[in-house]
């Protein structure tokens, strides 16, 4: 693929695991229009003002946001009209076969002061009917990793626990961590990952996103982490490198993320490079794509610059997801066969 149009066109098209993105994150502005206009108050419904709302300051600015937008998710059906249509976004223009979304049960379920918490019978059976309705008709396998929203402590992990074991939807494979890093040390969250691995759900924490290598640490040792969300100060600790590539444990990479939240000063200054060339095994993933502006197609095309890959490489990558996913061995043997077939044609 010799021309930078070709390699955009061939990443357009090419069947992809997305691994690193929240659903309320994955909220267009067509859609926070809709459910602004459901529920008005503090969320523009203009698409100028929209925009604006979306220019993040730094991380603390980003939560703000990421919570005005979570706040008009208020009903079962706010919950379904989300996940059905951020299906279509991830199936269509990005050719996004399969998926692990990361749902934050807590937000929408746990009681408001205004009594808009929805029962997690209802959230859970509204993600589910997206989630066949999807397969349906847009080819896309969704599941679910439950997080826990770090700035909500101890309480929001009991409830996030419960709705994981006592509510398990049947696309619920993973349980996660997300939030602020500072001030929310990870060993406190050990008795609710241990639980949840106990049963059989994944761990996949964010880690080191705007703390330090510590964090990660304390993600592997204290939480079981298979898979680390960002993990982006990790190269400031060349023995957290080696670990990570001796143990084959998985770095989900969201550049313009990290610049958006200044966890990284520039994509010139990401460190994907740095994990590459230490062994570490790295996915692309898109994170909260509609507010950082971005798309998964667009993060490829950013992992293909700052690696200098052509389009076998960017297919080699779009495989490492497939890999390090956790679908069923026979969804992962027909994305490789996709993966594959597009390669040659």
């Amino acid at each position: 693929m010799s021309t930078a149009d070709g390699l955009g066109d061939f990443i357009a098209g090419l069947p992809k695991a997305e691994l690193h993105v929240h659903h309320v994150g994955s909220a267009s502005p067509e859609m926070v229009a809709e459910l602004a206009a459901r529920h008005p108050g503090t969320v523009p419904t203009d698409p100028v003002e929209l925009a604006r709302f979306f220019e993040f300051r730094d991380f603390a600015h980003f939560i703000e946001v990421y919570l005005a937008v979570v706040d008009l998710i208020r009903t079962p059906d706010d919950i379904r009209f989300l996940t059905y249509e951020v299906a279509r976004e991830l199936a269509g223009p990005q050719a996004v076969r399969y998926a692990e979304l990361t749902c934050t049960p807590y937000t929408s379920v746990r009681p408001h002061e205004d009594d808009r918490g929805m029962p997690i019978e209802a959230y859970t059976e509204a993600i589910e009917d997206a989630r066949v309705s999807a397969q349906r008709d847009f080819g896309i396998e969704l599941r679910w990793i439950y997080d826990i929203p770090g700035e909500a402590g101890l309480p929001a992990a009991d409830a996030t626990l419960a709705y994981a074991l006592d509510h398990r939807p049947d696309g619920l494979i993973g349980f996660g961590l997300g939030g602020p890093e500072i001030g929310v040390p990870r060993p406190q969250f050990a008795p609710h990952f241990a639980r949840a691995a106990a049963a059989g759900l994944h761990s996949v924490p964010h880690a080191g996103e705007t703390t330090g290598p510590e964090t990660v640490w304390s993600a592997l040792r204290d939480l079981g982490a298979e898979r680390i969300g960002h993990g982006t100060t990790a190269v400031q600790d060349p023995a957290l490198l080696a670990h990570l590539a001796e143990q084959r444990i998985p770095l989900e990479v969201c550049p313009s993320s990290n610049v958006a939240t200044r966890a990284v000063a520039s994509l010139a200054e990401h460190p994907l490079q740095a994990f590459v060339d230490a062994g570490v095994v790295v996915t692309v993933n898109s994170d909260d794509p509609p507010m950082f502006g971005t798309t998964l197609n667009a993060e490829y095309r950013i992992a293909a610059d700052l690696l200098g890959l052509d389009a076998q490489g960017v297919a080699d990558l779009a495989t490492v997801a497939v890999d390090v996913s956790f679908a069923p061995e026979d969804v992962k043997a027909r994305l490789r066969a996709e993966i594959a077939d597009h390669v040659a044609g």
